[in-house]
């Protein structure tokens, strides 16, 4: 039901994506948590083959728990709203229902939503969107390049090697360099989708082929030592910029790395926020993340993934510029520990997102 004087917000979500369902659940809190008494809400379903489907509210299923409105998204959507008349096979055709939206919420990760597209499209359209820009977007999304604005802003960066296209091997000099262990990533895709350890270099073909399964550009990396620490910064309405505690992940005893399963379907995975961290290092890592904000020319949010050694030493790992999403997820787990609850974060968002030509802030202050 419209309410007269709400915001009408298009939270659009899947993708053709790795990341489909992460979407979706990301989809799933959001819609849970919008105030229906502010917004008019329009959910709006990317499937794999890149059908828009342009769905109705409903309340009585988003407002419950959201793991009950996530198989919804991921599996039913389509079959309940997919009608003749909803179903958009094109995109001019689906822009015709959601250029009246007063903000879109692009609750999407990796390519074709995360990545630049998407918000080069609304851009061009004129349709104000919540979170990052084209750049920080593109830029954010590939991993190589993201390394490289950051290490020309002074932040320290892993050692790694870019394989594009045919290339499929490491010479000599390269793995002396690098040493053992290291990480295969695909360069272009996120919640660990592809990402293998290499602990002996008879593994590393194998790692590669898994990693070009995602994307035909490949990091190897060498491994990071010291302890993984999340940090959040928000952009406020008025230009502001704050940096949220930073959260520490802890792996169970048989995790080897923070991959899909640790991320998504293992128990074992805990966060522990505000980490426990000295003073030091805490500054430290709020200006290294205010930093990187800078670099890349964010907008409205980023999470930034450090590791932390024992005498404060910090290395960004990777960046996020529209992070995991549930409302169990760090970055929001990051703003809750500081008496900024789920809903009123998306208020935030939403309202940053609606504020035009905000020039980038000079200055920001520490939550943490």
């Amino acid at each position: 039901m419209s309410h007269e004087g709400n915001l009408r917000v298009a939270v659009v979500f899947g993708g053709r994506s790795d990341e489909h369902d992460v979407s979706c659940g990301s989809a799933a809190s959001v819609l849970a948590h919008l105030d229906r008494r502010r917004y008019d809400v329009v959910p709006v379903k990317i499937e794999p083959d890149g059908t828009w489907i342009v769905g109705k509210d409903d309340p009585d299923l988003f407002t419950a728990a959201d793991q009950r409105a996530r198989p919804f998204l991921t599996d039913d959507f389509a079959r309940v709203h997919g009608s003749e008349e909803q179903a958009l096979s094109g995109i001019p055709r689906a822009l015709e229902q959601i250029q009246d939206a007063d903000v879109l919420f692009p609750a999407l990760h990796g390519p074709y939503g995360e990545d630049g597209t998407l918000q080069a499209m609304l851009d061009m359209c004129g349709i104000p969107f919540v979170g990052n820009g084209v750049l920080a977007s593109a830029v954010g999304m590939d991993k190589e390049y993201a390394k490289k604005l950051l290490a020309a802003a002074g932040l320290a960066v892993a050692d790694g090697v870019v394989l594009r296209d045919d290339r499929d091997a490491l010479s000599t000099a390269e793995k002396e360099r690098l040493g053992l262990p290291v990480y295969v990533k695909p360069a272009r895709s996120g919640s660990s989708v592809g990402v293998s350890r290499v602990d002996a270099w008879e593994a590393l073909p194998t790692a590669i082929a898994a990693a070009k399964r995602s994307d035909r550009k490949v990091l190897v990396e060498a491994a990071l030592t010291g302890r993984e620490i999340d940090v959040g910064v928000l952009e406020r309405p008025d230009g502001s910029v704050e940096v949220s505690p930073p959260l520490e992940i802890r792996l169970a005893p048989h995790q080897r790395l923070f991959d899909h399963e640790a991320k998504y379907t293992d128990s074992g995975t805990t966060f522990e926020v505000p980490a426990r961290l000295d003073p030091q290092t805490t500054e430290h890592l709020r200006v290294l993340s205010l930093r990187a904000f800078a670099a890349l020319e964010c907008s409205g949010l980023l999470r930034v993934d450090f590791f932390v050694d024992d005498d404060g030493t910090a290395t960004v790992n990777e960046v996020n510029t529209f992070p995991g999403f549930t409302s169990s997820s760090q970055y929001p787990r990051m703003w809750q520990a500081v008496g900024l609850e789920y809903a009123e974060l998306l208020d935030t968002l939403i309202e940053t997102a609606l504020q035009p030509g905000l020039p980038s802030p000079l200055s920001a202050r520490s939550t943490a």
